[in-house]
């Protein structure tokens, strides 16, 4: 029972309740013992001695009379601390006291015997000093006190104040583990069953008798358990969607897959039944089966390398990089490829351009499918620019074309895998299967740098590489 939550908040809490209980009963029987009591009643009476005497000066003649009724006994002593009379001669002796001690204001002298006394003292008219003296309390009046008028009600506030305590222990025992057990219960479905239909995180909690949500999970107890519950909630948004792109990527490569794999098993079949019989029929289905299996090859290499770089196991150089080198030898590749497109490609690079730690070639791959993918999107007449210059203190890398725009929409989901841009971007990204704009956010970003766009329908697009000088560098920033 105590190794749950719950049962430690409620031991602890009756625990806590227990000693507090027993601390008051303790200085309670401490202060009882000690009787203030009794000794502001002996007090009074001594006052009340003194006055008397002081007051009736027949009184003074009787002290045996005034120490029997007010259970006091009086004595006088000389300047010098010699006993002059004393009201109970046949009891112990008691001497002048030579320093006065005092106990809660009330001065005390011990007799003869070493007993306690308490006594009140004033000086005489004629000079001598009268003490009226009377024994300290015993102890015996106030412990029969505790027993007989106070124990019983102190035990029934005790067992009254416990019973509360451990309700309230209860209640504040099930506010914070009601919650704690429901992200429990939440969290034993999600494994057994996988984070499916997940919901908002301010999603009803489930009926009694009703099975356990598996989604999100609803805020309740403290901020702590709150916090928790939303860090919960967000983990399963993540998991949820990370399940759901797995699903979307898997069938994705299956459809890219069957429509080159149709291809190739049509015109094998043609070439193994005869269908194409004539030389020309025959090269154009080796072609076709070629083209397709090089289609089926650049998927295949474009997945590694994707999952290479989810996984951190991508083989990345560290080196510095010229970026102005590697762009104009891009230019000198891609000006062909755009002549024959009849689309305009200016490059505009700083001199200054800093370099760049990173992989050469993986570097060229992302500004590769960028370049290229522009040219695909820039009707004829139209132009695409590449420029690059240091602002901010990153590298700035902006591709930007002439064609026809992103939608708003798109733009959300421009970088993920196998997306399909609309037909205003028609034939997909990168080698047309949507993996080219992911690979090449992939890189930047295991370059410490990221991939930002902006575009407009009917304006173009404008992809911006940005990535971090060689001086920050991501080994540089680490030992930072």
């Amino acid at each position: 029972m105590f190794s749950s939550i719950r049962g430690r908040l409620w031991l602890s809490y009756a625990a806590l309740v227990g000693a507090a209980l027993t601390i008051v009963s303790v200085v309670l029987t401490i202060f009882l013992i000690r009787n203030p009591y009794l000794y502001r009643q002996t007090s009074m009476r001594l006052t009340a001695a003194e006055n008397l005497l002081l007051r009736d000066p027949q009184a003074m003649g009787r002290t045996d009379l005034v120490g029997e009724a007010l259970d006091v006994r009086v004595l006088v002593f000389s300047p010098t601390g010699t006993l002059i009379s004393d009201s109970a001669p046949d009891r112990v002796a008691l001497r002048a006291p030579v320093s006065e001690r005092r106990t809660r204001n009330v001065q005390v002298i011990r007799d003869s015997e070493g007993k306690v006394w308490l006594y009140s003292r004033v000086r005489l008219p004629d000079g001598n000093w009268q003490m009226v003296a009377a024994p300290r309390p015993k102890l015996l009046p106030a412990l029969d006190l505790l027993r007989d008028e106070l124990w019983r009600p102190m035990i029934e506030a005790a067992v009254i104040a416990l019973l509360l305590a451990l309700i309230l222990a209860y209640l504040l025992a099930s506010w914070i583990a009601d919650p704690l057990q429901q992200l429990i219960a939440a969290a034993r479905a999600v494994a057994a069953r996988g984070p499916k239909d997940a919901a908002a995180p301010g999603r009803a909690a489930p009926t009694s008798g009703e099975a356990p949500h598996v989604g999100a999970v609803i805020e309740r107890g403290p901020e702590e358990v709150r916090e928790l519950t939303r860090a919960f909630n967000a983990m399963l948004e993540r998991v949820e969607a990370s399940q759901r792109s797995q699903k979307e990527f898997v069938a994705n490569v299956s459809h890219e897959l069957k429509t080159p794999l149709t291809s190739i098993q049509g015109f094998s079949q043609a070439i193994i039944d005869g269908t194409a019989d004539g030389p020309e029929a025959r090269q154009q289905a080796a072609e076709i089966i070629h083209d397709e299996a090089a289609r089926m090859h650049r998927m295949a290499v474009d997945l590694l390398d994707l999952a290479r770089l989810d996984a951190g196991t991508a083989e990345l150089r560290n080196a510095p990089v010229d970026l102005r080198s590697l762009l104009v030898g891009l230019e000198e590749r891609l000006r062909p490829i755009a002549g024959s497109s009849g689309v305009t490609l200016d490059f505009c690079l700083a001199d200054d351009l800093p370099q760049v730690a990173g992989d050469y070639d993986r570097l060229a791959q992302v500004f590769t499918n960028l370049i290229d993918n522009a040219l695909k999107f820039t009707p004829r007449g139209g132009r695409v620019s590449v420029g690059a210059n240091c602002e901010h203190g990153e590298i700035q890398v902006t591709i930007s074309d002439t064609g026809s725009g992103i939608s708003p929409e798109d733009i959300l989901h421009i970088f993920d895998r196998f997306y399909q841009a609309d037909s205003a971007r028609g034939g997909g990204v990168g080698h047309g299967v949507g993996l080219g704009l992911a690979i090449a956010r992939e890189v930047a970003e295991a370059h410490g740098g990221r991939i930002s766009v902006r575009s407009a329908v009917g304006y173009g697009a404008e992809f911006i590489v940005h990535l971090p000088p060689l001086e920050g560098s991501r080994e540089e920033r680490g030992a930072a």
